[in-house]
Formats: C-alpha cells, structure tokens, sequence
C-alpha cells in the first residue's frame, strides 16, 4: 500500500479529502500504479485502498522531514554468510629485501611497497624525500590523466617529518611507515574538502578523518593527494574533466575509482585507497594495468565514506603488485564500533607459499575467447594448482541490482527532491539524475524480493566456492562481478597481457574473509609473468608507438 502511494504521487497523482474527491477520478492513477507494480485490482478494492494512500503520503512527508546525513546506514545490516578463515594456511610473511638506494630517485616511482619500505627501515631514503619526489610525479602526470581533486601537500609535509623522527628515535611503526599513498576523494580527511567528485559536493568539508585514513596514519603512511572518482561514485567523469588511462590518454580510465587507479599505474603514488560497489576498483584497475584488492564486504569499515549502498560498498587498495594489497590491508582491516557491518576477522599478511595442489574454479565459457587468459590459466596450472570446472549459480543478477539502484536513490534522495542533481555533469539516461529517479518506482516488495533471492545466491554461491581457494575469471566478466558484489566475496585483480596497447586482466575471487590465501595465490601467479613490471607511455595510443 505505501508503494502504492509512492508510485502514485510520482505519477502526479495529487491527494484529496476522499469525502469531497471523485472516486472514478482519483481511482485512475492508482490503477495505473498498481499495474506498474505487477497487481490487478477490482474498483471496489480501489476504492479500499484510497483513504489509506492518503493518509501514508502524510507519513512520507514526515519522513522526508527527518534530517539524515549521507552516512546514516538502516538498521537492517547485511552480513555475508562467513565459511571460516584459512589463513593459518598460508606461509609466513617475507622479510624486507636487502634493497639499495638508487643512483636516481626517480627509479623509485614503480617500486613496490616491500622495497619502498626496506630503504626507509634503512634510512637510506626520509619519508621527506619519497613525499616530496611522488608530489612532484603526481603534479606532472595530474597535468594529462587529471587524476588529482586536491593535494594535501601540507599534511604530507608534516606526517612524513614526523615518520623520519620516529625512525631516527628507533620507532617503526610497520611496512607502511613513510610511504606516500592517495586517497579515493570520497573518504573524509580533517582540513581538506571532500567532494565526492560532483559540483553540488566540490565545496564540501567534512571534518572528521575517515576510518580507514586514521588506520593509515597509524600505520605510518603519509598522505600526499585525493584523488578522482567519477561524479558520486561512478564513471571517470568528474566535476574537473574525465580522469584519463595512462596506457591511452585517448580514453578514460574507466571507474568510479579513477584516480587512484591512473595514479598508481602512472608510477606516481606507491598506492593508493579505492571503492567499489559494483565494478570500481575491479574496472579501473584492467583499464589501468593495477593490481588491487576489493576484500569481503565488512572486511574494512567505511566510516567517514561516502554511502552509495549500504549493503554492497566495500574499500580497498589499489597497488603496483598483488603482494603489495596484504600490507595495505593489513593496516586497514577490522572493525571500529561505527560502521555496524564491519567486523574484525583474522588476516595474515603471506609470504611466498607453495599453492601446489590448491584447487581453482573456473568456467570454460569465460576464456574461450581470450588468449590472453587462456595463458594465465596455463600459468596457473605451472604453478600445480588443480584446476577446476565450475558453474556459477544460476539467478537473474541484473535484475537483482535494483538492490543498488534503491539503495542508491535512497542514499541521495534529498538531492533527487532538491533538483540539485541538475548540477551533476553527466545528464544522459544512464547517469545518476535519472537512475535515481528512475529507481523512486521500484516496489519496496519487490526491492526486498530480490534480497531474499540474494540470500539464496549467498548460499549457493558459498557452497559452490567451499573446496575452491579462488574462482578465476576475465576482469570484465559481468556474471562474476554481478554475483561477488552481491554476496560480498573478495576478489583480486591483476594485468595478464596487453591487447593492442591496452591491459588485459585476470580476477581471482575468494572465499569470505580469506584474503590472505587468495593473496597468496594471486601472488605465485604474477610472479610468474611480468605484465605488472611494464609502464605506460602517458600518451595517446596512436601516439605511444604501440
């Protein structure tokens, strides 16, 4: 019946005192809203419903009444059906490598985490000198990919003088301390605007640090630059331009976290903090060659983010090597009492461990067309993984996505009713101005419908996964993307070729919570092929001699 209502009064139906109203009338848009939401009603039940309707629009507009950050979750909290943690399976972590100081700095722009860290335990290279040379690189490269919305250079100053004291004092405060990171432009950072890439947001100051940059700064990290994510966390386009990919300046880098994807692939930030919903660190990394991790949903607290789904959004870190996003990880992991979906489960940070024997899914289906993922699945068979034919579970993943359609619209429903959604650059039929208020007409029975067939997705999907380590598929496979972000597992992704200049990538998907063995995994496997050591000529593709 309140759907009714909502359907109703979108359709333009104005309420009247039912005494002093016309029932033929006054009937017509209800009927019109019923058979939208899939009912066939008689006059007589019509006619029921009509006082009802009526009063629940005066409930609506109560509601609406209710002020509510972005942030302010439901109170109903998705949680993913968990399979135990197998971490105590993987081998121990790696000691840092006996690395050099090199003779020009600049090299140091496609280092990985471990060799970064290695010079700055050293001391052989200040956390001074990496801010300042990655600084330099960002606002060079920022000049093609527009992948910056603002540097936080004084901050970056600062933490990274006090990282090299602690050093000079004795104190390492882990494998992150003094490296430079970015940070996906819709976490909150104190003193800085957060714009959530969108003009009706470009101004915005939220002044409280996300949960995830205070676990950073704990860490020792040292934040130098938010960067770009499509408009309200989607696409590549933003209130600043279209973030480019540095493989192909002619094109984007896909999305919504943009930014910190070109920045990482472009050797101007060792890492960088990404977002995903529903393909946002995943397609932004194959556009732009990363290898990133978007771990279990819970996994990492979003406290301090921006809300686009409240039961599908998930952070994560975009990185040069599969390896380097389990010491990112590990420093953003676990629960702090505000974001209720998140919890604190065990994670290991795994050394190089012998994979012989673990079995990985896959579907013949997937790879029939690619040789350039048919090759990493003869990789993957080097390493003696057994691989295994698998068949994912069979439900109508698009039209379940209303799940985040509804969410959505909820999350910005006053800047829908504020018309300040005119502001948002991309106006077509697929941008956010109408999918929200395209997304105003699904039924709240049907919205809940499509949860309840999630749960039975979570189910089979978790029983399909129980003897896998990982669930290998092409990066750009919407079957396995729909499901992951609908049952909350992890996934890895990773360059395994190039085609016609571009990346090509592979995903691996976890089971719940098991990030250190998929990591693990996906690590054997890089090691074997160099695609992720290659680095992007930062021109037009006609123009990169590719």
């Amino acid at each position: 019946m309140i759907l009714t209502v909502l359907v109703t009064a979108l359709l333009g139906w104005t309420p009247q005192d039912p005494a002093e109203s016309k029932p033929g009338n006054d009937l017509e848009p209800i009927q019109s809203a019923m058979k939208f939401a899939g009912l066939s009603m008689t006059d007589e039940e019509l006619a029921q419903l009509l006082p009802w309707a009526t009063d629940n629009i005066a409930s609506f507009e109560v509601l609406r009444g209710v002020e509510l950050e972005n942030g302010i979750a439901p109170a109903t909290i998705f949680m993913p059906l968990q399979q135990g943690n197998r971490s105590s399976r993987v081998a121990k972590q790696d000691p840092l490598p006996n690395a050099l100081r090199p003779e020009n700095l600049e090299d140091l722009y496609w280092a990985d985490i471990p060799t970064l860290s290695a010079l700055l335990k050293s001391r052989q290279v200040t956390s001074l000198e990496l801010t300042q040379l990655f600084l330099e690189r960002l606002k060079e490269v920022d000049k093609t990919l527009f992948c910056v919305t603002s540097y936080t250079e004084k901050i970056a100053l600062t933490q990274a003088q006090q990282r090299d004291e602690e050093l000079a004092q004795g104190r390492w405060r882990g494998p992150l301390h003094g490296i430079p990171y970015g940070l996906k432009d819709l976490c909150a950072v104190r003193g800085t605007k957060t714009t959530w890439g969108a003009n009706p947001f470009k101004d915005q100051r939220i002044e409280n640090d996300a949960a995830v940059v205070k676990k950073l700064e704990s860490a020792g990290a040292v934040l130098i630059a938010k960067t770009t994510l499509g408009a309200l966390a989607m696409g590549d386009v933003w209130y600043g331009g279209k973030t480019r990919s540095p493989w192909n300046t002619a094109v984007g880098s896909s999305g919504s976290s943009a930014g910190s994807a070109a920045a990482v692939a472009a050797g101007a930030l060792p890492f960088a903090i990404g977002s995903e919903t529903l393909g946002s660190i995943v397609s932004p990394s194959t556009l732009c060659g990363n290898s990133s991790l978007r771990p279990t949903f819970g996994r990492v607290s979003r406290t301090g983010a921006m809300a686009l789904s409240w039961t599908m959004d998930k952070l994560g870190p975009m990185c040069r090597t599969l390896q380097d996003t389990a010491f990112v990880l590990d420093a953003i992991h676990g629960a702090d009492g505000k974001d209720l979906a998140a919890v604190t489960a065990d994670f290991t940070i795994p050394g190089r461990t012998d994979v012989r024997g673990w079995k990985v899914g896959y579907s013949p289906a997937h790879f029939e067309k690619s040789p350039e993922h048919q090759a990493a699945l003869e990789q993957l068979r080097e390493l003696g993984v057994e691989l295994v034919e698998v068949q994912l579970p069979k439900y109508p993943v698009w039209p379940m996505m209303i799940i985040l359609f509804a969410e959505c619209a909820a999350a910005f429903d006053d800047l829908t009713r504020s018309n300040l959604d005119d502001e948002l650059v991309e106006q077509g039929p697929n941008a956010w101005p109408n999918t929200f208020r395209v997304a105003r007409l699904i039924p709240a029975v049907d919205y809940i419908r499509a949860q309840r067939i999630r749960t039975l997705l979570m189910r089979e999907t978790a029983e399909t996964f129980r003897d896998l380590v990982a669930f290998v598929s092409p990066a750009g496979n919407f079957e396995t993307l729909g499901i992951t972000n609908l049952t909350g597992h992890p996934a890895l992704v990773a360059p395994c070729g190039f085609r016609d200049g571009m990346p090509v990538s592979l995903t691996f998907n976890g089971q719940l919570f098991d990030e250190s063995r998929l990591i693990a995994l996906g690590r054997a496997w890089q090691e074997l092929g160099d695609s992720h050591e290659q680095r992007p000529p930062l021109k037009p593709l006609e123009d990169s001699g590719k």
